[in-house]
């Protein structure tokens, strides 16, 4: 996109079109009204687009397009053809000269991709980054009329489809610079060139500020990074989430974790709920394997698993043995011959997609599954393989050549085709496998892989891309297939159901756009008929077994959806571009039914609940600004933000969000209610253990429009009775009072929702973290104490509430009151009683907390740090904390002992003196 420098009005995009088969949306089009409307000024055919467009800052009416003549196919791309060139506008846009054979530019040879920019510097200097047989890299010094080659070097051009990008300094005529795999940069006009390091390979954008040519911004296959001092460092790629994932699978670790391989990245596994409060780079372990693939864990053996990684090393079918406990990694590859990035699908024994398949057995442990254009088992973690299957491809020779031409070969391991890209076996019934290929086939066999027969849908166009299988886990004979034809350019969803093992098949797609095609269906296996679709652009649901589906966006963001898992009520999401999104707690669709939405209030059954601790420390929560908060070793940023109910969340800029910290409790509302609304979480013995109210002023607080809502349980009990007038003195208080709440043990608990008198209830159990080692005993102990000190910051603020009253009156009366010598005795005594409770009050209260010189620790602020320090663990509490909570639950009695006697003998003193005048008693 290139945008007038004075008139951002005036707008220029290079259209490359579809890559996928000839179409009109090719070229150059110019919008001179900000984008509202387009008219097409460059076309040379509909099977060329622009990939490049360079403009001349110092005269924004002379333009360069590069067209490229391109198409890929399932199996190979064609780069370059007699409608690639470079063409010249001086009019801004309105005509259009080919300037391809200008003298010095190759004079016969056929062109594929090209790249151009202007030089800002200096007029009428243009380069050329060339795809062709005697290409290289081009410049003019006259605006295209006469050319000279640079250099030919092959790093500025390797895989031109992939890059081919050429920037110029705005400030030095000498200086441009090429991204590839790596970074290039010239000082001498292009004739030789340096590498730049970047904190990531494969580079392919660079942004320069026309002001300070210092100051750059690199884009690369791992990210975005900020130079200023002009490429000599870099930022970190490890703030933004945009890694691409192909597939998702999760462990039965508690808590969970994600498993996930990124293009042009390592795999990787990361905890679902992060301890320290965020899911941080640290978090992060390389699982083997990477760049693309599916991994498998054991169930038998978590420590085991394994992962594949075309892109990360050597062989076709590359595949890795990860033992987590030792960091071992073991080439485990079915068959490891490297044929070479010359060689087409043909030369190879088994033909390995780029993301084959890798399943475990869920019957069998010890059966690990592996896919190339055959179905591979092992029952020895990868020692050897026996293959279990015929090819269940078309094995079509014709798609089995090398790729790419008719300039440069591309044989990187996507292009491998005729494999099996899809595989499942039964989750309830052994021996029964799924088998979907990249060329539009699916095979089941029912004898474990003795017998295998074609069961292809018959709407299934070929050729198509069976992208997964899924499984029913409720009928053995269902299964769902996923397919695309985007390939071909057919964009058309295709999701296919069957209920008798392949025998007849049914499109089920209705609902879902016709032009957003289909990658992936799975079933939730807490509700038959609950399905969830990802496409090409987001994520859409069905509770009738595919026959309608519905948007499910939400805050998801618009990517590709490759994959989707359900595991323990949350679905995750592998998304290609935005990382992985997780939906917590899917059970109000576990427990919806038709005609829900015609009742008055609906409480869905809170999921059972893990009771994790979670740590981490923020610096203060200031709205509209970034802040920052310690995750264990790392510091994270993040913006306050808040959930509709009020309560307090985080949006990390450079971490992955934890689930919320406690139990989310859904409930809908056909009408606002007419009154107060109330939830009371309750235990065993139907003890209110916490509650929460439409109209307190405390948050969380229920919401009462119309629709659905949640509100999140912390599984803590109450919090202390609050201190009337706290105000910014008493930052502690505010900071600290809902550690003072404490957490609850594991059991059965329940809902109670209270709607205009209408009590509903549900139950549901909170679990404790099975890797704590502490018992029922102990964690009950721990809570029994911290409630103890709770109801002692209690007393201490509810008497701390009738000193201020009394305190106010007092001031009151006494500035009514005076000194005059009527009152002067009675003036005296309020005085000395003021001081008293002064007194009283320093030494329940920390007053001076907030001051440069706050002195000792009061009574309640040693309580409330030593509830925290027995919250920071999960065990029962040492004798030292209960012998430091028995000393000051004694010095609260004997202060408040203080105040009872201050607030009712000398206020009784007092008044008795004051009845004697016509000002008002004070009441205690």
């Amino acid at each position: 996109i290139e945008v007038h420098p004075t008139n951002s009005d005036l707008v220029y995009v290079a259209a490359l079109g579809h890559a996928w088969g000839p179409n009109e949306e090719r070229g150059v089009f110019r919008s001179k009204d900000g984008g509202k409307n387009w008219e097409r000024v460059l076309y040379k055919s509909d099977q060329a687009g622009c990939h490049d467009i360079a403009m001349d800052a110092s005269n924004p009416r002379v333009l360069f397009a590069a067209i490229w003549q391109a198409q890929r196919h399932p199996h190979t791309l064609a780069s370059g053809g007699e409608d690639s060139g470079i063409w010249r506008s001086m009019d801004g846009g309105d005509t259009w000269e080919d300037v391809t054979r200008h003298p010095g530019l190759p004079e016969d040879a056929v062109l594929g991709k090209i790249g151009v920019t202007i030089s800002p510097a200096q007029a009428g200097r243009v380069w050329a980054l060339i795809e062709a047989e005697n290409g290289g890299l081009f410049r003019s010094d006259d605006y295209g009329d006469t050319w000279t080659r640079l250099t030919e070097n092959m790093d500025l051009r390797r895989r031109p489809w992939y890059y081919m990008h050429v920037f110029a300094d705005p400030s030095d005529a000498d200086t441009i610079w090429v991204l590839n795999v790596n970074c290039w940069k010239s000082t001498d006009g292009g004739k030789t060139f340096d590498q730049i390091p970047t904190p990531h390979g494969d580079n392919h954008g660079l942004w320069i500020d026309p002001e300070n040519s210092s100051r750059i911004i690199e884009g690369n296959d791992g990210g975005a990074c900020v130079s200023f001092d002009g490429g000599r460092h870099w930022s970190t790629i490890l703030n933004q989430p945009t890694a691409q994932f192909y597939h998702v699978t999760t462990d039965n670790q508690t808590p969970y974790n994600i498993y996930g391989s990124q293009q042009d990245n390592w795999a990787m596994k990361l905890p679902s709920v992060g301890h320290e409060g965020a899911i941080t780079w640290t978090n992060y372990v390389e699982p083997g394997g990477g760049e693309s693939g599916y991994i498998a864990v054991s169930r038998k053996a978590p420590h085991r698993v394994f992962a594949g990684g075309i892109g990360t090393g050597l062989g076709n079918g590359r595949m890795l043995a990860w033992n987590p406990l030792s960091g071992h990694k073991r080439n485990v590859t079915v068959w490891p011959e490297v044929v070479g990035f010359g060689a087409g699908a043909a030369a190879m024994k088994y033909r390995f997609q780029w993301t084959f398949p890798i399943e475990f057995s869920p019957h069998d442990p010890d059966v690990l599954y592996a896919c190339s254009n055959h179905v591979h088992k092992s029952t020895d973690e990868g020692e050897t393989w026996e293959v279990i299957s015929p090819d269940l491809t078309t094995n079509n020779p014709e798609l089995l050549g090398s790729s790419g031409g008719p300039i440069t070969a591309d044989n990187s391991g996507a292009e491998v085709h005729c494999t099996i890209f899809a595989f499942v076996e039964s989750p309830i019934e052994a021996g029964v496998l799924w088998a979907g290929s990249d060329d539009g086939v699916v095979h089941i066999s029912r004898d474990a892989g003795k017998t295998w027969n074609n069961v292809t849908p018959d709407g299934l166009e070929k050729p198509a891309m069976v992208s997964i299988i899924e499984a029913s886990t409720f009928n053995a004979g269902t299964a769902y297939v996923t397919a695309t034809r985007y390939k071909v350019d057919d964009l058309k969803p295709y999701i296919f159901r069957t209920s008798d093992y392949g025998a007849s098949w049914q499109l089920v797609t209705d609902g879902i756009p016709a032009d957003e095609f289909t990658r992936v269906v799975r079933e939730d296996p807490s509700r038959e008929g609950l399905l969830y679709c990802g496409t090409e652009v987001g994520l859409h649901v069905s509770f009738d077994r595919g026959d309608n589906w519905q948007p499910f966006q939400s805050n998801l963001p618009v990517a590709p959806i490759h994959d989707l898992t359900i595991k323990n009520d949350d679905l995750i999401a592998a998304t290609h571009g935005r990382s992985f999104w997780l939906l917590d707690d899917l059970s109000p669709l576990h427990h919806a039914e038709q005609g829900m939405e015609d009742q008055d209030v609906v409480l869905f059954k809170p999921r059972d609940t893990t009771r994790y601790r979670v740590y981490g420390r923020a610096f203060g929560r200031t709205p509209n600004v970034t802040n920052y908060k310690m995750t264990g070793p790392v510091t994270v940023a993040y913006r306050p933000t808040e959930a509709p109910s009020g309560a307090p969340e985080e949006s990390f800029l450079d971490a992955g969000a934890n689930p919320p910290d406690g139990v989310i409790v859904h409930y809908y509302l056909k009408n606002k209610p007419s009154s107060d609304m109330r939830l009371d979480i309750l235990d065993a013995e139907g003890n209110v253990v916490r509650s929460y109210s439409s109209v307190a002023d405390e948050k969380p607080k229920l919401l009462t429009q119309p629709g659905s809502h949640q509100i999140v349980w912390d599984m803590r009990g109450a919090k202390p009775t609050a201190l009337e007038d706290a105000g910014a003195q008493d930052r502690f208080a505010q900071m600290m009072e809902s550690a003072v709440a404490p957490r609850v043990v594991g059991g059965t608990y329940q809902a109670r929702l209270t709607v205009d008198g209408n009590e509903l209830t549900e139950s549901f159990r909170v679990l404790p973290d099975p890797r704590i080692d502490a018992d029922d005993r102990a964690l009950a102990e721990q809570f029994e104490l911290k409630s103890a000190i709770r109801d002692e910051v209690s007393r201490i603020h509810e008497a701390l509430n009738q000193l201020r009253s009394v305190r106010g009156q007092l001031n009151a009366w006494s500035d009514r009151a005076g000194k005059d010598d009527a009152n002067k005795g009675i003036y005296e005594q309020a005085a000395k009683l003021k001081a008293d409770l002064d007194a009283i009050e320093a030494t329940l209260l920390s007053v001076n907390a907030s001051k440069p010189r706050p002195g000792a620790s009061a009574i309640r602020e040693k309580l409330v740090s030593l509830s925290i320090m027995i919250d920071e663990s999960d065990d029962r509490p040492t004798q030292g904390g209960r012998d430091v909570y028995a000393m000051l639950a004694d010095q609260v009695e004997t202060t408040t002992a203080q105040l009872r006697r201050a607030l009712f003998d000398d206020i009784a003193a007092l008044n008795k003196k004051i009845s004697s005048s016509a000002l008002p008693p004070i009441v205690g």
